[in-house]
């Protein structure tokens, strides 16, 4: 049973209708009604089937305003890249020391970073890691020898995207607080990062069906034609 207050969100809806982006983030401002400061979040379905490896839709994007969240980030490194870990602002540096610490079950950070050298360390905690979404990758640009640009872009509003089994695409990007210009530059940065990553083989309409809601307020769906333009 849907609550007073989300059905009083949801008559400012016009369900009939497809928004633009820029009319979606605008209604973002005028669908905030909780205490906190809620998650800008955009779903995606897209006309892929991830079972075929050639349709994997998955990549990282650094938002041009970021995502409002602070980023605690663990980089697996030693020697100097180490050094330039901690130099970026890492949270957590290690080796041998950080594989205990997850094995603990202290996981105290949101994203883990790992130089390719250091990858033989990660193996050791992937059954922690992979299914909390947190294994490093070189698509998501978290396996590289540059960790210092690794951990600034995590720290400055980079989000990672993956199609789940049935397609769909899920991510926090920006926050109620944001101004809507802020959002729609979210939005379109986005989008574009999914066009681009559309598969060869992906036939028909790739953005099969696209949403923008907050973290408790109902969902505004997209006008497609327009998401599709976006490059």
């Amino acid at each position: 049973m849907a609550s007073k207050r989300y059905k009083q969100l949801s008559e400012k809806i016009d369900v009939t209708k497809k928004y633009t982006v820029a009319e979606s983030a605008a209604l973002m401002k005028d669908l905030t009604s909780a205490k906190f400061d809620e998650t800008v979040e955009i779903a995606m379905n897209l006309n892929v089937d991830p079972r075929h490896a050639d349709q994997m839709v998955r990549g990282a994007i650094v938002l041009p305003n970021g995502t409002g969240k602070t980023v605690r980030v663990a980089v697996f490194a030693k020697g100097a890249k180490a050094d330039e870990a901690k130099a970026a602002g890492a949270d957590i540096v290690g080796t041998d020391d950080l594989v205990e610490q997850i094995q603990a079950g202290n996981i105290d950070f949101d994203i883990v970073v790992a130089a390719p050298d250091c990858m033989g360390l990660v193996g050791k905690v992937g059954r922690i890691l992979g299914p909390k979404g947190m294994m490093p990758n070189p698509k998501t640009g978290t396996v590289t020898p540059d960790v210092t640009t690794a951990v600034n872009n995590v720290k400055g509003g980079q989000v990672a995207f993956r199609v789940d089994k049935k397609g769909n695409i899920h991510a926090g990007i920006g926050k109620a607080s944001f101004d809507a210009a802020k959002i729609e530059e979210n939005i379109t940065a986005f989008v574009a990062a999914i066009n681009k990553q559309k598969p060869a083989s992906a036939k028909g309409r790739y953005i099969k069906n696209a949403a923008l809601s907050l973290t408790m307020s109902p969902a505004v769906k997209f006008d497609l034609s327009e998401l599709a333009d976006i490059k």
